[in-house]
């Protein structure tokens, strides 16, 4: 019961982004009451900068950012998951990794949305996405292979090598199956990690543009009208920390005590 309790937040706030556009009660592009108008009849939350409902555009601005979460998510965890492993099974190609996440580490999340996004011209959706992959990747196969080495040097992996077991074999056979609370972590961490790049590009209008409804591009667009309807930057602003923090606690519920461990260590 506990245990659901705790994935409550995850499961409501995935439901709303993804069904939202079909709950909207009113128009997310056409104004139905003044610019900045207080939460009155017809507008629970009152309205943007162009008198749009902001409880329609909340209710559908929150799908686009949590499918690319997910995608960049999953993309960095399977990629760290196979890099982080084998670095740490063959020494030598550990060290060309490492030298490789050193450099993409001093490389800032926000100048590298900026280069790939603005130099991919209509890149779009897929350019976010590889920016974003780019600037977690680094991160995600330092832990791996943190969490990865005492396994590969462990017995029954020494035996597997002297039976003749290859890489690939070692990868998904030996050391996988032993990282899935770790992997299942690291998956949330990333997921807010994207969090956080994909609504900075938003922010930065790199991502969906207006009239699109988007929770951080709504904080961008009505953040002079502040002091006027206030819910218009405070709900979508509290949509995006719910999203982040429900799914990274989702996520070390569902992981086993074993793989907290492994990561408080590191």
């Amino acid at each position: 019961m506990r245990t659901a309790l705790r994935l409550l937040p995850a499961g409501l706030i995935a439901v709303i982004a993804l069904a939202g556009p079909l709950l909207a009660p009113s128009p997310i592009d056409a104004p139905v009451a003044a610019p900045y108008a207080l939460p009155g009849p017809g507008v629970p939350l009152g309205a943007d900068e162009l008198g749009r409902d902001v409880l329609s555009r909340v209710l559908a601005g929150g799908r686009e950012l949590l499918l690319t979460s997910l995608v960049v998510a999953c993309l960095v965890t399977a990629a760290a998951a196979l890099l982080g492993t084998a670095a740490a099974l063959r020494p030598a190609l550990g060290r060309i990794v490492e030298r490789v996440a050193d450099v993409l580490i001093l490389l800032p999340a926000v100048l590298a949305v900026l280069l790939v996004v603005l130099s991919w011209q209509g890149g779009g959706r897929v350019a976010l996405v590889t920016a974003a992959v780019a600037v977690g990747l680094p991160y995600a196969i330092r832990l791996v292979a943190a969490a990865a080495a005492p396994i590969a040097g462990s017995g029954y992996v020494e035996a597997a090598v002297a039976g003749g077991e290859r890489l690939p074999q070692l990868v998904w056979r030996e050391v996988l199956p032993n990282l899935r609370a770790t992997l299942l972590i690291l998956l949330g961490l990333r997921f807010v990690a994207a969090v956080y790049v994909v609504t900075t590009a938003a922010f930065l209008e790199l991502g969906p543009q207006p009239p699109a409804a988007d929770w951080a591009l709504m904080v961008r667009e009505n953040a002079p009208g502040i002091l006027l309807n206030p819910w218009a930057v405070v709900v979508p602003s509290l949509a995006i920390g719910v999203l982040a923090l429900s799914v990274q606690t989702a996520a070390e519920v569902l992981a086993p005590r074993s793989g907290r461990q492994v990561v408080a260590k590191l």
